[in-house]
Formats: structure tokens, C-alpha cells, sequence
């Protein structure tokens, strides 16, 4: 019998040891943006979902220093993984080795680090491919454009993987054969933002410069782009405007006529396998150190696929 007792103590001491909870230090680099305003939403309301699973979310306001304090606090407090959307792509090398030497799991969400081919053991990225968004929007452009006029490039901030690969395809896809007519008369960053576009955007126009489309390399940018062409007096029939992302604000301008293309990324399916992956790596489980999830078109033709998405 009283072997008995010691193995049912011993069984249920194991039971409750694998049933701990598990708490996940989410590092965002900006709160104030409707893109990450779905993805963080999204590993919010799927930690809810999860027994014993809790998410401390932080706002890194684009400040890389920020952010570093907040992972080193993560670390110092005992969360059993980090889940860190980078400010800065080139950041991200010095906190893999941050969290490498404190053994603490750590996933990259979205925007991949420097050293995204070399990755330390209980370390993996989830995101999505930034050239294939570039190359979907860039060559519906072409498509539109009929091959041949002017365009201007609305970069994301500097040093993202965002902008570097969603700027990449643009270019490459624009030196293609049946894309060569087509000439960059300018290309600026605009910080993901809105306004700045809008502003950005503006000061052409008021320069002068003529061009056939704009390019943006996300939805914030083309609606700030949007904002300007109307307020200059330009029909929307004779620019053709393009985004990332099918954010809601965007596949209301698409439904009005005032966007043109956009390219959904998933922002659910990225925040719930970053949170499933930093979980498993808790556990001692493997992981891919790669995990994308594909962009899709989003044009007027089937835009109403799209409106409860993102």
C-alpha cells in the first residue's frame, strides 16, 4: 500500500510539473500600427486560447535600445520563451546572442535578424517571404501600366527586412523585359507610416513630378499616397497605387476605387506560429528554423475574399 501511495504522489508530481504554466515575453518593435496592431491582437487572443499560457506584451515605440532593455528584462524575470518583432533587422544579431547565452527560447517574428541563415539552437524565425510580397505587387503594376511610364518607390523604414526585400523585387521585377519601360523617377523611405507618406508624396507633386503609379511598400504608405493625390486634385483613374498587407483601411480604399493592388499578410497565421513555436521550443521540442507564410494577390476582382482577415 504504501508503495502504492509513493507512485500515485510521484505520477501526480509529474502531471503537474508537465502542466506549469508558461509564460511568453512578447517584444514588439511598435504598438501604433494597424498591421502590427492585428499581429499583436492575434498572439494576444490566441495565448487566451491555451491553458496555463501567458503573454506579457511590450512596446519597443521604435527604439532599438528600448527594445534591447525590454528582452534583457524578459530574461531577467524567468519567461520561458521571447517572441520579438525586431525595430531593427541588424538589432537582432545582439539579441540572439543575448538570449543564446541566457539559454532562453527566442523567436523572431515577421522581421528576420542578420543572422537569420544562422540561427543558435532554441532560435527560429516565423514570418513571410518579403520579395514574394514585392514581386505579387510589383507586377501587377507592370500589368496595369502595360508595361511602360513612371513610378515612384515608397520605402518602409531603412533596414527592415520588410523594405530591403520588398524593395529588391520591385526592382528586379521592373528590370524584366517585359517591365524595362517602366522608370523609377524617385524612391524614399516614408517609415511605414502614413502621414510621412502623405507628406513625402505631396512634395513631389508640388516639385512637379509626374509618374503613373506609386509603389508603397506597405498599405499605410498607399493610403498616405492616396491622401495626397486627392488633396492635389489628381483623378485616381489616371494613378495606379499599390500596398502590403490588405489591412482593413486598405480593402476599404480598394472598395472605393482609390487602391489598386494590395497583398495579404497574414498577420494571425504569423503571431500564432510564432507563439506555437516559441512553446514547443520551451518544452524541449524541435522546430523548423525557418517558417513562411505565403502572401496572396488582393485586387478589386477579389478583395471581398479578403475583408475579414486582417
Amino acid at each position: 500500500m504504501k508503495k502504492y501511495l509513493m507512485g500515485a504522489v510521484a505520477a501526480l508530481a509529474l502531471m503537474s510539473g508537465t502542466a506549469r504554466a508558461e509564460t511568453i515575453g512578447v517584444a514588439m518593435s511598435l504598438f501604433d500600427d494597424n498591421w502590427l496592431t492585428v499581429l499583436r491582437h492575434g498572439m494576444e487572443d490566441y495565448g487566451k486560447t491555451l491553458d496555463g499560457v501567458e503573454i506579457q506584451m511590450e512596446d519597443g515605440q521604435g527604439d532599438i535600445a528600448k527594445q534591447q532593455s525590454q528582452v534583457e528584462n524578459f530574461i531577467a524575470s524567468g519567461v520561458d520563451a521571447i517572441v520579438i518583432m525586431l525595430v531593427d533587422a541588424d538589432a537582432g544579431v545582439a539579441i540572439s546572442k543575448t538570449a543564446a547565452a541566457a539559454g532562453v527560447p527566442l523567436i523572431f517574428v515577421n522581421n528576420a535578424p542578420g543572422n537569420i541563415d544562422d540561427l543558435p539552437e532554441k532560435q527560429a524565425f516565423v514570418g513571410s517571404d518579403e520579395e514574394q510580397a514585392g514581386t505579387l505587387e510589383t507586377e501587377t503594376v507592370c500589368k496595369l501600366l502595360g508595361g511602360k511610364g513612371s513610378v515612384v518607390i515608397l520605402q518602409g523604414q531603412l533596414g527592415t527586412t520588410g523594405q530591403r526585400g520588398r524593395t529588391k523585387a520591385t526592382h528586379d521585377v521592373l528590370a524584366r523585359p517585359e517591365c524595362k519601360d517602366i522608370k523609377v523617377l524617385d524612391e524614399q523611405t516614408a517609415n511605414w507610416m502614413r502621414t510621412p507618406a502623405l507628406d513625402l508624396v505631396s512634395n513631389w507633386l508640388s516639385a512637379g513630378l509626374e509618374f503613373d503609379a506609386v509603389i508603397a511598400n506597405n498599405d499605410e504608405m498607399a493610403l498616405g499616397a492616396v491622401q495626397a493625390l486627392k488633396a492635389s486634385g489628381k483623378s485616381m483613374d489616371s494613378v495606379v497605387v499599390a500596398g502590403v498587407d490588405a489591412t482593413q483601411d486598405a480593402l476599404t480604399a480598394m472598395q472605393a476605387g482609390d487602391l489598386d493592388v494590395t497583398v495579404f499578410q497574414n498577420a494571425v497565421g504569423q503571431g500564432k506560429g510564432a507563439i506555437d513555436a516559441a512553446l514547443k521550443i520551451a518544452k524541449g521540442e524541435t522546430v523548423e528554423k525557418k517558417t513562411y507564410i505565403p502572401f496572396e494577390l488582393v485586387t478589386p476582382e477579389n478583395v471581398a475574399d479578403y475583408a475579414t482577415k486582417n
